[in-house]
């Protein structure tokens, strides 16, 4: 089996996997006052310091599809058996219903497109989980079942500071920001069964929601089977109170990263979440 692996610039991948001569990345482009831009052009703190500049909230776009086209004919001219796409979760972005029909196009390729219904760092785990499977010489079938297990049992919660860039990102009313601002309201985001991100709970002050976190992620896993991400967009203060609280709690394989500027651009600056992912 030779496999090929294609994700977006959603997915948060740790560095010793970036390099792999088997992962393909597509670009979801993103512009700021009429400029676009490249993710994988930028730091993220070099984006969070973008956004800060920006005079206007910053919008994704969708990947290219015709892009993508063009590399599995690329991947099956180099005698790529089996290709693994792993997208941001269609509860986000469009671009997997428009690609869906891909993978019936290629008669010597297998082309599986699974859904993700996740992203940032849990989607990057995923990938490296699978190239890892794949270097141990496990069957394409193997790294189908490990990835669906992964994805039956992660979660993820996510606090959201400000409600300025939900608003000027088209995901809240004008006047449920201002509302939401004079009761100082957190919105608790939580990723649903199919991928959309969906309000948990509406938590008064930042202190009564990241106690809620703390709660949520004791019932969320254990110890000893998950891998967990504490993830922020330029709060580390109370990204490492959570760490912490991980810590403290017996979680030994834990990280402590930041949003890359997909997931930042839809969740804004200060936002902090946790996510935990079967190992």
């Amino acid at each position: 089996m030779k496999l090929a692996i294609i994700t977006d610039t959603s997915a948060d991948i740790a560095e010793k996997f970036r390099n792999n001569e088997h992962l393909f990345v597509l670009e979801v482009p993103i512009s700021i006052d009429g400029i676009d831009y490249k993710p994988s052009e930028f730091s993220h703190e070099a984006w969070f310091d973008l956004m800060r500049e920006a005079k206007d909230v910053p919008k994704t776009s969708q990947p290219s599809v015709a892009e993508l086209s063009e590399l599995l004919l690329k991947l099956e001219k180099e005698n790529y058996t089996h290709v693994l796409g792993l997208f941001l979760t269609s509860g986000i972005s469009g671009f997997y219903q428009n690609a869906f029909y891909l993978q019936n196009e290629f008669d010597r390729m297998v082309v599986k497109f699974p859904e993700t219904y996740i992203t940032s760092s849990p989607l990057g785990f995923m990938i490296e989980t699978a190239l890892n499977l794949a270097d141990k010489g496990k069957s394409f079938e193997e790294i189908l079942e490990k990835f669906e297990e992964q994805r039956a049992h992660d979660n993820a919660f996510m606090l959201v500071d400000d409600l300025h860039w939900l608003a000027k990102g088209g995901r809240l009313s004008r006047g449920g920001e201002i509302l939401g601002t004079l009761l100082n309201i957190k919105p608790l985001l939580q990723f649903s069964e199919d991928g959309k991100v969906v309000v948990y709970d509406k938590v008064r002050t930042t202190k009564k929601a990241v106690n809620e976190m703390e709660k949520l992620f004791l019932e969320a896993s254990n110890s000893e089977d998950f891998k967990v991400y504490i993830i922020h967009s330029g709060d580390e203060e109370r990204a490492r109170e959570l760490y912490d609280f991980a810590k403290a709690s017996g979680y030994e394989d834990l990280e402590l990263v930041t949003f890359g500027p997909v997931i930042a651009t839809h969740l804004g600056l200060g936002a902090v979440a946790y996510a935990v992912i079967p190992k």
